[in-house]
């Protein structure tokens, strides 16, 4: 594990900025990616999909897991809800991930505009975490998997790491619900560590999740009974997120509270895909998304033409 110090903490949320940032333009936009004019309907793709909602969740998840074991070749980041892809695509084109399997997604202006025109484009990038992506073995739309899967890849391999994070809609699966008991088949030296994260947004699809309508007491004392100690946290609080991560505890349980749509125009419910429906054709949510583009500062926090964080 990394000491972070107050540097690294700052530049955590500045990674989160800039990673919410290009989820909006990859949802959004197919020119005009660094705002250099006035945002036109001309800039806005045909056809918006995708999922806003889940996605400065995991960019603060990815940002803070980075931080801790981004430098440890056997740490490895599972991502359950993978409809929330553009923060993923997100992460791997920032890290130079991305480019490494496909040579037009650079880190600089050319690559920028290549990841965010193609996200949901044709022949272009899907708008769920798929085998396409590095490192992913399932489709993005399978949610329930992904703590069974953390579990298959530390069994035999106490040098391993894995990082999972779990949606709270997604722990409603049977599958999900399910694969916490595995966690009693690791008692041992000879498996590695799996460190599962509740994505504590709230809401689904269509409604509040069954885990967001619990007390804080209850979902602890479930997360309990199957083995594991329970850290709550408020996802942007980012010195008490790393704080949690070097606490020495045997099978810890993270559990990430976030707002649903975090920074975005809607939250809860209606900003579970996308939360601005029409700024193709309707000049106040143009206006709109043109505000919340421009209220991560974006170019001042990266340089697209050195391919650097500021």
């Amino acid at each position: 594990m990394n000491v972070v110090g107050i540097a690294e903490i700052d530049r955590i949320k500045k990674r989160v900025q800039i990673c919410d940032y290009l989820v909006v333009a990859q949802l959004f936009l197919q020119d005009n990616f660094l705002l250099e004019r006035e945002l036109s309907f001309d800039d806005i793709k045909a056809r918006l999909l995708g999922h806003w909602g889940t996605c400065h969740g995991i960019n603060v998840a990815y940002a803070n897991l980075k931080a801790q074991y981004g430098e440890n070749i056997n740490y490895s980041f599972i991502l359950g809800p993978g409809h929330g892809f553009p923060a993923l695509n997100a992460n791997l084109w920032l890290d130079g991930e991305l480019a490494k399997i496909d040579p037009r997604a650079t880190v600089d202006r050319a690559g920028l505009k290549y990841l965010c025109r193609n996200f949901s484009w044709p022949d272009g990038f899907p708008s769920h975490a798929s085998p396409l992506t590095p490192g992913v073995i399932t489709e993005g739309g399978e949610l329930g998997y992904a703590l069974a899967n953390a579990y298959g890849m530390c069994l035999g391999h106490p040098e391993k790491t894995i990082a999972v994070l779990i949606g709270d809609g997604e722990l409603e699966t049977a599958t999900a619900i399910d694969s916490l008991n595995l966690r009693n088949l690791f008692d041992g030296s000879n498996n590695g560590k799996v460190l599962p994260i509740l994505h504590l947004n709230g809401y689904k699809i269509s409604a509040p999740t069954i885990y967001a309508r619990k007390s804080e007491r209850e979902l602890n004392e479930m997360l309990r009974g199957f083995g594991f100690e329970p850290f709550v946290l408020n996802g942007d609080d980012t010195e008490t997120f790393q704080a949690a991560l070097q606490t020495k505890a045997g099978s810890p349980f993270y559990v990430m509270k976030t707002n649903k749509g975090e920074g975005g125009p809607n939250r809860h419910q209606d900003a579970h895909q996308i939360p601005l429906k029409n700024p193709k054709t309707d000049a106040e949510e143009l206006k709109q998304l043109e505000e919340w583009l421009k209220s991560y500062n974006f170019t001042a926090l990266f340089d697209v033409e050195k391919g650097e964080m500021l």
